[in-house]
């Protein structure tokens, strides 16, 4: 099992370059908030429009097929799962149910009932239970339910995923430090925020390769699980789980130290700039398609 290769999930494709990586970084992260927050009281069309789109970005971005491959086909079984037994599930709306005809203490009440009840309307096509079917009921609330949360899950764990797979860890830090920079008026400590993230963003290639070295260090000891029962393998797995945490520590001891050694005490007094950004001609034009892209929301975006 070999977790980079296989589940690449947050880690930065240096080769090939594709128009994606050309994109500045603060116009790509200005697309991931955009994706992130249009789908909040957007009708369903917005949402399947949505994945359908960063499906799309992801056909004609040029992104090898053996790099999204599993990461979209494990997320779009999980989205459409949950978003089956969202379905399924009771909705949680409580509904009055308010007999046809006024009962006789409602007509008690009235001083002057009426000879002839008023007309009734017309039925029509509408039906609030969509499915009914033994014991599995489907309403229009669950199915907008089961809708907004399998797409919402799809939108925001593959649009950040593709964000990180065409953006430099690097890139990430100095657009944030970009865009973060009037928060310095308020005295917030925007540059070891963005060092943060970007030593955050450099640790998920670690965690995996702790994780990988763990499982196949547990698959070479051919351990026989059904003697140990259910209680000797919750054990090995603890004592896996502490093992592992006990390699992070130090791996982030070790990245400490060296940040120490080489000057990093404090990121104010020992900057480096990793990239230099210049909006070139196709940001702008990312920008006037976000512009529409915005203008679209306000437009077919809304619920109905």
């Amino acid at each position: 099992m070999d977790l980079l290769r296989s589940l690449p999930i947050g880690l930065y494709l240096e080769q090939p370059i594709t128009w994606l990586h050309r994109i500045d970084p603060r116009v790509k992260m200005a697309w991931l908030m955009s994706i992130l927050v249009t789908p909040i009281l957007a009708n369903a069309y917005w949402r399947f429009g949505l994945v359908a789109l960063l499906v799309l970005l992801t056909l004609v971005g040029g992104i090898p097929f053996r790099v999204w491959r599993q990461q979209m086909g494990w997320l779009v079984v999980l989205s459409g799962i949950v978003m089956l037994l969202t379905f399924v599930m009771p909705d949680g709306l409580q509904i009055a149910h308010t007999p046809r005809l006024p009962t006789p203490a409602d007509m008690a009440t009235l001083e002057d009932p009426p000879e002839v009840l008023p007309e009734l309307p017309q039925p029509t096509s509408y039906r609030y239970v969509v499915l009914d079917w033994g014991p599995i009921t489907v309403t229009r609330r669950s199915m907008e339910l089961g809708i907004r949360i399998g797409t919402l899950l799809f939108t925001l764990i593959y649009g950040t995923n593709l964000y990180l797979l065409t953006t430099a860890p690097e890139e990430i830090t100095v657009s944030l430090e970009a865009l973060m920079a009037p928060l310095r008026w308020f005295r917030l400590p925007v540059t070891e925020i963005a060092l943060t993230v970007t030593l955050s963003l450099r640790f998920i290639p670690l965690v995996l390769e702790e994780v990988q070295n763990l499982v196949r260090s547990v698959q070479t000891r051919a351990i026989n699980w059904k003697k140990l029962g259910l209680r000797g393998s919750a054990q090995v797995w603890l004592a896996v789980v502490e093992r592992l945490l006990q390699n992070l520590l130090l791996r982030a001891e070790q990245i400490a130290a060296a940040m120490e050694v080489r000057g990093f005490t404090s990121p104010n007094e020992h900057r480096v700039r990793w990239y230099q950004m210049v909006l070139r001609s196709w940001d702008w034009f990312a920008l006037g398609l976000l512009a529409v892209f915005w203008w679209a929301r306000w437009v077919w975006g809304g619920e109905i």
